[in-house]
């Protein structure tokens, strides 16, 4: 029999908040009632924002919630290797291609209203057919590119829909079928990060065995490109459950870009982990 596998994966790129601390109580939870294993992840990969002093607040703050993990902790930044090579297998087989194009270019190019599932301008293809020695002579130049997924060659290769089993606090299991072409020709590498999250998060689940994944509703849209890189690169489909997600007064979610309250700011307030967990049992939507 197989033994679930849970995780939480938060990257260090400031400290954590309620919503995290939610994501990582249900998933340790979950664990337990499961008799299953619970697993943190670093997703380090953002060298330009990520930095160790907030991987240690991270473990600080869960071990001071009452949580435990298996060691070694699994970093991003020590598996770039692993990223390079799937990227690598894809390219071989005609899958990704390079983008010269800049922000500013991919958003006047977008066509009025056409979005991503994250309302980023959809991007129209505009490098997808450059000859491969003008691509190739755009690297030997040193031009910033990033590599990105042929979305229709991929969706070609794959047999039938794209779809994960979802499941819910009641316990029910449905089908969902997902639509991956509405993320366009999504991007798997750019300079700065040597994978995308697409990629890393689906390579790293795979490598530890995760069978569960439970994470935020806003990561919901996600799941169909992380099933369809799990379809291509023959790598095992987990179980998916998006938990609903803590907001501010305004209903906005909590993020560190908006400076919301973290848990080392409620700890100084007096908070207790007992605290802690009341508030999200209180707050975080069925």
């Amino acid at each position: 029999m197989t033994i679930p596998v849970f995780r939480f994966a938060p990257s260090p790129n400031g400290f954590l908040h309620l919503g995290h601390a939610a994501s990582a109580l249900l998933n340790a939870r979950l664990a337990a009632e499961a008799g299953g294993r619970f697993l943190l992840r670093i997703e380090d990969i953002d060298t330009t924002r990520c930095r160790p002093e907030f991987e240690a607040a991270i473990q600080e703050d869960l071990a001071w919630l009452g949580l435990n993990w298996e060691e070694p902790v699994m970093r991003q930044s020590e598996r770039l290797r692993c990223y390079r090579q799937s990227l690598d297998r894809l390219e071989e087989r005609g899958l990704l291609y390079p983008c010269f194009c800049s922000r500013k270019e991919i958003s006047a190019d977008a066509r009025p209203g056409e979005r991503d599932p994250d309302g980023a301008p959809l991007y129209t293809g505009r490098c997808r057919g450059m000859p491969h020695r003008a691509a190739e002579a755009g690297k030997t130049a040193g031009q910033p590119f990033m590599l990105r997924l042929a979305m229709d060659r991929a969706l070609a290769e794959i047999d039938g829909p794209i779809s994960w089993s979802e499941g819910s606090q009641g316990g029910g299991i449905r089908t969902i079928t997902g639509e991956p072409a509405h993320w366009g020709d999504v991007v798997l590498m750019r300079k700065e990060f040597p994978a995308s999250y697409h990629l890393a998060v689906v390579i790293d689940d795979a490598a530890q065995g995760v069978t569960d994944v439970v994470r935020g509703e806003d990561l919901f849209p996600s799941t169909a490109v992380h099933r369809l890189l799990q379809a291509l690169l023959g790598l095992p489909e987990p179980r998916y459950r998006h938990h609903g997600l803590i907001r501010n007064p305004s209903g906005e979610k909590l993020s560190k870009s908006a400076q919301s309250p973290s848990l080392r700011d409620l700890r100084a307030g007096g908070a207790t982990p007992d605290d802690i967990r009341r508030l999200v049992q209180d707050l975080l939507p069925t």
